[in-house]
């Protein structure tokens, strides 16, 4: 048992602990509640570009969505922690920070290293997707979305077009166009005609651009959150270590 005055010398230490470590799990579950909103937000804006990738980049905003959910719901759990005072349930919490953290951290990693091998992934997916484009299935529709959204058409540019058998059968998709009106049947499937009425400029480099500029913000919100944890480790272990040494007990 520690003397009194060292107990009460330590006192003002823990409350303050207490009150760091409680508004920083509010911050917490804050964050959780912003990858929440990123991950819907990536499932719902980057939905066209994602069904041209593989399979498991489409679990990128699931992925998303579960870590915020799970932030959610431990940073609730790191305000009871800490008002309950309990040292188990306080190291329980640094381990679930920890583990993020990690986690975070290596998915971030992976992903800036392997960019280039994605880019090139979705290089071909997006060429594919074009050649084989029939305007009904789930990749025709993402490239028409892709096309009319960026003011794009084909993969470098719009005469791509002219290798695929969409083109020998009723032209260019009209989601190339500039304004509908002026595109009819016979000038999309005329290249040099078409050439004034659709956009000219290829989808490929304006989807790579977008992608990266969406994933480099999500990257960055996920090493922001990343590294906040750490002070949530340090807290939590800092809180523990005072009650179990100084047998505090709330009153």
């Amino acid at each position: 048992m520690s003397p009194p005055s060292r107990r009460l010398q330590t006192k003002p230490v823990i409350t303050c602990l207490k009150t760091f470590l409680i508004s920083y799990s509010l911050i917490f579950w804050f964050t959780g509640v912003i990858l929440l909103a990123v991950g819907v937000w990536g499932k719902v804006s980057l939905e066209a570009y994602f069904s041209l990738a593989s399979e498991e980049s489409t679990n990128a905003p699931y992925v998303l969505i579960g870590t915020g959910a799970i932030i959610v719901i431990f940073g609730l759990f790191g305000c009871f922690a800490t008002c309950r005072g309990s040292p188990w349930m306080l190291k329980l919490y640094a381990m679930f920070l920890t583990l993020v953290f990690l986690a975070e951290l290596v998915a971030g990693v992976s992903g800036f290293i392997f960019r280039h091998e994605i880019k090139a992934k979705l290089g071909v997916a997006y060429k594919n997707a074009v050649k084989s484009y029939n305007s009904t299935d789930s990749s025709s529709i993402a490239v028409d979305a892709i096309q009319r959204t960026l003011h794009c058409c084909g993969v470098n540019n719009y005469t791509d077009w002219n290798d695929t058998d969409y083109f020998k059968k009723n032209g260019i998709p009209a989601s190339c166009c500039k304004d509908n009106t002026n595109c009819s049947p016979e000038t999309l499937k005329d290249l040099d005609k078409a050439g004034k009425e659709v956009y000219t400029t290829g989808c490929f480099s304006r989807v790579t651009h977008v992608m990266e500029s969406n994933l480099g913000i999500i990257a960055g919100i996920s090493f922001g959150i990343a590294f906040f944890q750490l002070i949530g480790i340090f807290l939590s272990c800092c809180l523990s270590r005072y009650i179990t040494n100084n047998q505090y007990e709330m009153v």
